[in-house]
């Protein structure tokens, strides 16, 4: 299967690649400066003849900016506007199944939580996070397989956490997220939380569907 990779040169997609390439699946993963998201022509000539698509491109701010909205700006860009342009081309096409990323900070910080409970209140720098996953839901209502995965805050190798860090709730290393998506490949439309185990968001329906576990 040929797949699109937005954002293979990031730290969730080095670590994804390996494993859906092992799986034999053919990668097109154009770096930034060969594929502008945001060009709607480019956009359908990327996604023309790709059979999945897994949308990882991010641009999170560094932590000292963290705290400044307008440092949050190009990467609502990609969750919502890049999103609704690739599923609008990959639904003009034969595509079958598209593959979103998404957050677990999305959830109450306390009480045990799965898929089913209730959000809340949206902080407004996440709100991107959730129109992705709606374009997701788009894509899987017009007959096709979305896909979304909410992780854990990732730690390991490039992640800038080497080690878990639970100040935001559930947590994720990187390989084991990257092995979440390579999976996710398989599995029905729907939202999946994949985190540690025993972290306060359950992973229990992903695991059960996917047959991944967390290793690390």
């Amino acid at each position: 299967m040929r797949l699109l990779v937005t954002g293979g040169s990031g730290v969730l997609g080095q670590a994804t690649i390996p494993f859906i390439r092992a799986q034999g699946h053919e990668i097109d993963a154009p770096p930034p400066e060969q594929l502008d998201l945001f060009d709607p022509g480019a956009v359908a000539r990327a996604v023309d003849d790709a059979a999945g698509i897994l949308h990882l491109a991010t641009r999170i701010p560094p932590r000292e900016r963290a705290g400044e909205r307008e440092a949050w700006r190009e990467n609502d860009r990609l969750r919502a506007e890049a999103s609704r342009l690739l599923v609008d081309a990959a639904l003009a096409v034969k595509t079958e199944v598209y593959l979103q990323p998404s957050i677990t900070f999305l959830y109450p910080a306390e009480g045990v939580v799965d898929e089913e409970t209730p959000l809340g209140q949206v902080p407004e720098y996440l709100r991107s996070a959730l129109t992705a996953e709606e374009e997701t839901a788009r894509f899987a209502a017009a007959g096709r397989r979305g896909v979304v995965l909410r992780l854990g805050l990732l730690d390991g190798p490039g992640t800038g956490n080497e080690l878990p860090n639970s100040r935001f709730g559930s947590t994720l290393n990187v390989a084991d997220a990257g092995r979440a998506l390579n999976a996710a490949l398989a599995v029905p439309s729907g939202i999946y939380n994949v985190c540690r185990d025993r972290d306060h968001v359950s992973n229990e329906r992903f695991k059960q569907v996917s047959g991944w576990r967390p290793e690390r």
